[in-house]
């Protein structure tokens, strides 16, 4: 491939240190170092897949009961509309930027390159480090979810088979990682699916079983479509961050995809069909058959999946049976979430290393393509899972789970400011759109969009982490607990640049960002790149979703 000849070229000529104190052949040419480099083995289908159900897991099938009583059914359905529409905006944005430069690390060495070392540094290891942290607790999620069948059995005994399971598809490298989620993701949107038309069923008063008979938007009025006012719809951005967290997993897999130019482009689209029907449709469901003060929501929090709404909807229908199988479906949604966890944390980190910002070991790729330093790391902080059997198990998870769920609007936003730069310089340097192999359909609007909607879900956050649903108001505890992944992002931003001693301007000037080097060849005798007809606006966004 076109750009494989790319690599070869930059393996030639040494890295440098630029002005910025980052080395320059970290940036733009991340796979030059190692004499072994990530094998590209996804295919279509994987990145389909990764796209469309990668990371649905506990956040959407439990943690949403939490929203559900904290803010109500419109809440939910407005707060994960919202999310879904700027992640809708990011994606596109992030498919145009990778489909240009398939790179490890992707959104990451965006943010160096266009944006700024300091805070490409922040946000590389904000994101690995929320990775490595999630990982610990969904295998302890996937432990927990046994209860619902077997309590007498020390919750240990799962966490030790699924993290062996997890370590052991990581023999089989990024091809064992896509083809696991290709299963499990058809899995989950099975399930989804079938939940969908399980709800309808049961609102339409179509269950014999279900006492309650016709409901149709009846818990809409009683106990009502929102609860808490204001403090209780801003408690749904970060539940919601956390259920839509991974979306972002399709760019980062473009550096080891087969083909990135056909398969990125399919798969960002995807997208919207997943935030459509497996997030914002299954979820007016809930909200239409399980009322929002049913006392059982209060515990739908980690990942008591007794508490989950789904297993509850199903569970309130009295159909029998049911609920062990969506419980099935939810274990299967963890330890997919918990695959994923490892891919993303180990290239974001191999990728770090590559620009001189992490321990050099973190480099090193075996032959088979496997990150495996990066891969031991992560393994071991999946140790981590077994604090469940302390006592303040929970206290010490609440604590690691603070460092996630925020961290995404940040890196989401920077995807989107990567984007608007990287346009403003691709213009400024005597470029057109029609030379980009891939146009994010909504352009660079929808970036600034994207990135306005980012600071918004910011906002709210802030403000709820301040003020929560039922106090403490004003707890120094209960506010770092939701918004550490804050200073931590500013934490690590002051350190590079302290680092490197505040060498170059605060940011990567327009004039100064090299748009050229490790962008993916393009070939004239390729097909035209994907644009979007502008006869109509209908036309247009039609394209773009589909």
């Amino acid at each position: 491939m076109d750009y494989e000849k790319n690599e070869k070229l930059s393996e030639e000529s040494p890295a440098k240190v630029d002005e910025y104190g980052v080395h320059e052949g970290g940036i733009h040419d991340v796979e030059a170092v190692p004499a072994n480099a990530l094998a590209r083995s996804l295919k279509g289908r994987h990145m389909q897949m990764i796209a469309i159900g990668g990371s649905i897991g506990a956040g959407l099938f439990v943690g949403s009961g939490n929203a559900l009583s904290n803010g109500g059914p419109a809440s939910v359905v407005i707060g994960y509309s919202f999310v879904g529409l700027l992640l809708l905006f990011t994606v596109q944005a992030l498919g145009e930027l990778a489909v240009l430069y398939p790179v490890n690390g992707a959104f990451f060495n965006y943010a160096v390159r266009f944006i700024d070392p300091a805070w490409g540094f922040a946000m590389g290891w904000d994101y690995a480090i929320g990775w490595l942290t999630v990982l610990p607790f969904e295998i302890s999620a996937a432990g927990l979810t046994i209860d619902f069948w077997r309590t007498d059995i020390n919750i240990g005994v799962w966490i030790a088979v699924f993290l062996t399971i997890l370590a052991a598809v990581q023999i089989f490298g990024v091809r064992g990682y896509g083809e696991v989620e290709f299963v499990l993701s058809f899995i989950k949107i099975l399930g989804v699916l079938g939940f969908i038309l399980f709800g309808i069923i049961v609102d339409c008063g179509g269950v014999k079983s279900d006492p309650r008979g016709y409901i149709g938007a009846k818990y809409w009025y009683d106990p009502g479509a929102f609860q808490n006012g204001f403090q209780g719809f801003c408690s749904v951005f970060v539940t919601a961050a956390f259920a839509f967290g991974g979306t972002e997993l399709v760019g980062l897999a473009a550096a080891e995809a087969a083909d990135p130019r056909k398969t990125l482009p399919r798969a960002t689209k995807q997208v919207f069909w997943r935030i459509s029907f497996f997030y914002v449709i299954s979820l007016l469901i809930v909200g239409l058959i399980v009322p929002s003060n049913n006392q059982d929501l209060l515990g739908a929090s980690n990942s008591n999946t007794k508490s989950s709404p789904f297993v509850l909807a199903i569970t309130l229908a009295n159909v029998n049976g049911l609920p062990s199988v969506f419980n099935a479906i939810i274990t299967i949604s963890v330890i997919s979430v918990a695959n994923s966890c490892t891919f993303a944390s180990t290239r974001t980190m191999q990728a770090l290393a590559m620009n001189g910002m992490g321990p050099g070991f973190l480099k090193y790729i075996d032959k088979k393509g496997r990150p495996l330093w990066c891969v031991l790391i992560q393994i071991a902080f999946g140790l981590l899972a077994f604090v469940n059997e302390a006592t303040t198990g929970a206290t010490v998870f609440d604590w690691l789970l603070s460092l996630s769920g925020l961290s995404y609007f940040f890196v989401w936003g920077s995807i989107c400011l990567s984007h608007i730069r990287f346009r403003h310089a691709w213009k400024a340097q005597g470029h057109t759109l029609a030379e980009l192999p891939y146009q994010a359909q909504f352009g660079i609007w929808g970036s600034y969009a994207g990135f306005i909607l980012n600071w918004l879900a910011l906002i709210a956050t802030f403000y709820v982490s301040l003020y929560p649903v039922g106090g403490p108001n004003l707890n120094p505890t209960y506010f770092f607990q939701e918004y550490l992944a804050g200073p931590l992002v500013i934490f690590l931003y002051l350190f590079w640049k302290c680092w490197t001693r505040f060498r170059g301007p605060l940011w990567v000037p327009i004039r100064d960002v090299d748009v050229l080097t490790g962008m993916r060849a393009l070939d004239l005798d390729e097909e035209p790149a994907e644009k979007t007809s502008y006869r109509t606006w209908m036309i247009g966004l039609f394209r773009g979703l589909f």
